[in-house]
């Protein structure tokens, strides 16, 4: 028998990664102002997702998910929101021409403010300080007044997701995403790049395409598919006060949707089974993913699933899969072949940053592009070798011309960071690293190397 779940149960099990409000009072009011709050998406948008993502675990359709490490306030502008559905546009167009499927988009955005951390101090320049959580609990200054948790912040990125939601829609359903403009997509930064000439290759193929449709009477006229898409909106459920405030009854069917975003994951370091954060999001109707790492097991990740989608519903659950490069071909195979012998739905996805984050010997955070690639490519090998569906990749990245990650075709090295290294917390690809790394996908999928 299912034990009884509330928005708020989550509160009576034992909870990680949380910050310590000191006014609790405050933190009370703040939650009860969100909770009377407009939703940010809606249920029949989840719903949607949902049936999407169900066509990804059958083969039929495939998973593209990125966006930031994390969001800022101080970043936050039209221009930098552009950039991203820019280069996502793009990475879509390259991976549905070569793999003849439909692409599900999901950004890492409108609400990715919250990140874990490895400990819950650090120390700076001689000084033991708490850690910076993300935008939405504390800020990046090192100080000790601006690392303190503060609830006004919540309040914050909602007003941002709002206002980047509204953007996204309006690019979306307005014409800045018509196949017509394909050729406009490129980001001035990026001309020139590798990938930048391979897009418009690609370019003049659909160019062809659209030319002989409209030829026969199909234009974006008449047609709203060739003018329009949807891009969905995800993030990590980790600070669950915000989660539950925004947390809606659905009017019609009585079931329970976080509003927060259309899609939710669980870090690597939230997934204990009797923890707070499984209790959570086990009682909602979003697609859920779980990230899997090195350290997962066989018995941990069936009970997870179980937990989070006991019907075996379609679309409800992506296992995202982050190993390493090399680990994952020892780590990974036994995990596949438990689900698949349990007969469960599961979407799986690669999720190759976080298992192959390093220092240089200048102490930057970075990721090396062959590494990334790497693991995706492993991760699509194993898939083809089990007979099951890779589902598609889930990547931290952006729409601007920073120097984070190492390699890719612009060979950007280790003496190359510091130019423009501005992330928040994780290495994000570039826009030319990202959409190189699609190209490079996209060509395994047409070779059937995958």
């Amino acid at each position: 028998m299912r034990q009884a779940w509330t928005k708020s149960s989550w509160r009576e099990k034992p909870i990680l990664q949380q910050p310590t409000y000191n006014d609790k009072r405050l933190l009370t009011q703040v939650e009860q102002k969100l909770s009377h709050y407009p939703p940010l998406v809606f249920a029949e948008e989840v719903e949607s997702l949902k049936k999407s993502l169900a066509q990804v675990t059958e083969g039929k359709a495939f998973l593209l998910q990125g966006g930031d490490c994390a969001e800022s306030f101080l970043e936050f502008n039209a221009d930098n929101i552009r950039d991203f559905f820019k280069v996502f546009l793009q990475m879509s167009v390259a991976l549905t021409f070569a793999g003849g499927k439909p692409v599900v988009k999901v950004g890492r955005i409108a609400g990715q403010f919250a990140k874990p951390r490895s400990s819950d101090f650090e120390e700076i320049n001689g000084e033991k300080i708490p850690s910076y959580r993300g935008d939405i609990i504390n800020s990046i200054e090192p100080t000790l007044e601006a690392r303190e948790p503060d609830p006004y912040r919540m309040l914050s990125a909602y007003n941002q997701s709002a206002a980047t939601l509204n953007l996204i829609r309006a690019f979306a359903r307005g014409g800045y995403a018509d196949l017509q403009k394909v050729h406009q997509w490129n980001l001035d930064f990026a001309e020139g790049s590798h990938a930048t000439k391979r897009y418009k290759e690609l370019t003049n193929d659909i160019k062809k395409a659209l030319d002989f449709m409209r030829a026969i009477g199909i234009n974006s006229e008449n047609t709203p598919l060739l003018n329009q898409t949807v891009l969905y909106t995800s993030h990590e459920a980790l600070l669950l006060n915000y989660e539950e405030a925004l947390t809606r009854q659905d009017s019609l069917s009585g079931k329970y949707y976080d509003c927060s975003a259309h899609m939710l994951w669980i870090g690597d370091r939230t997934r204990q089974l009797d923890h707070a954060h499984v209790e959570f999001l086990r009682g909602v109707e979003n697609p859920v993913g779980i990230k899997a790492g090195p350290t997962t097991t066989k018995e941990d990740l069936l009970q997870l699933i179980e937990a989070i989608n006991p019907d075996n519903e379609a679309g409800k659950l992506n296992v995202i899969v982050r190993m390493g490069a090399d680990a994952i071909n020892e780590h990974f195979p036994p995990l596949l072949r438990a689900v698949k012998e349990a007969g469960l739905k599961v979407l799986w996805s690669s999720d190759p940053m976080h298992a192959n984050t390093f220092k240089t010997s200048n102490n930057y955070k970075t990721r090396e592009f062959d590494n990334v690639l790497k693991e995706v490519k492993n991760f699509m090998q194993i898939h083809q070798a089990e007979g099951t569906v890779a589902g598609g990749v889930h990547l931290e990245m952006t729409g601007k011309d920073v120097t984070e990650c190492i390699g890719g075709a612009q060979a950007i090295t280790e003496e190359n960071l510091s130019s423009r290294y501005h992330t928040h917390c994780d290495p994000r690809l570039n826009a030319s690293q990202a959409l190189e790394l699609s190209f490079l996908i996209a060509d395994s999928i047409k070779n059937g190397k995958f």
